[in-house]
């Protein structure tokens, strides 16, 4: 068997487990306004909501990567230009995102080691400064819709699938943005678009035996635990 990463088990699991998380994010957001000064807002009325709706987010744009990469080596066996072009810019559209939520973090922070006022002025008073990431916001917006087509092209993905997966360019973009039934949509279509062929993808091979399935995930769950402990040590 030819080796390729990160390998139908990581890929596989990724592409059921990224959108799924990002879904739920958007759910638990949508009650409130979408701009910064009331996300700011929301997190200092209800701060475990929307704490835990923003880790969701990220974790879910980190676990996509996988996805991408495996999206991509599908998509690159019948259209490798498409492939290559698509997802190198979603994977730098993915980076960009992760950047966002460093500030979002230290924005929260800010309401809580000050206040809701001094928080919201400082971020509006940066709003809009100079740093090399906001180069990825073209990647971002469009990565999605070029990696769809190359779905569609390449017949990884049906036409309803790849439009789904296309509708993740409209999902918002930058710093403290909240949810809105668009990104309701774009992360249902992203779900329509990559559930399916995540499961077609662990299933493109052997089953192993419960044990090692089990083996496994004691292993990942021990490897995750001591890693959470050791990032909490600073």
């Amino acid at each position: 068997m030819t080796f390729w990463f990160p390998g139908r088990w990581i890929g596989g699991v990724a592409m059921i487990v990224a959108p799924l998380l990002l879904v739920l994010s958007q759910l638990l957001l949508l009650q409130f306004e979408f701009f910064f000064p009331q996300q700011l807002k929301a997190f200092d009325q209800l701060p475990t909501q929307v704490t835990t709706a923003y880790s969701l987010f990220l974790a879910g744009n980190i676990f996509l990567w996988p996805a991408i990469l495996t999206l991509a080596k599908l998509v690159g066996q019948r259209q490798p230009a498409w492939a290559r072009w698509g997802g190198t810019l979603v994977m730098l559209g993915l980076f960009a995102r992760t950047f966002h939520y460093g500030i979002n973090h230290l924005a929260f922070q800010l309401v809580k080691v000050q206040n809701l006022q001094l928080a919201t002025k400082a971020v509006a008073d940066s709003y809009g400064a100079f740093h090399i990431v906001s180069s990825l916001s073209g990647a971002i917006m469009f990565g999605w819709a070029i990696l769809a087509i190359g779905t569609y092209r390449s017949g990884v993905l049906s036409l309803v699938s790849s439009i789904g997966l296309g509708l993740m360019s409209a999902l918002m973009l930058g710093v403290l943005k909240g949810a809105s039934f668009v990104s309701i949509f774009a992360t249902v279509g992203l779900c329509v678009a990559l559930l399916p062929l995540g499961k077609s993808v662990l299933m493109s091979g052997p089953i192993p035996k419960v044990r090692m399935i089990l083996s496994w995930a004691l292993l990942i769950l021990g490897i995750a635990t001591l890693m959470y402990f050791f990032g909490q040590a600073g």
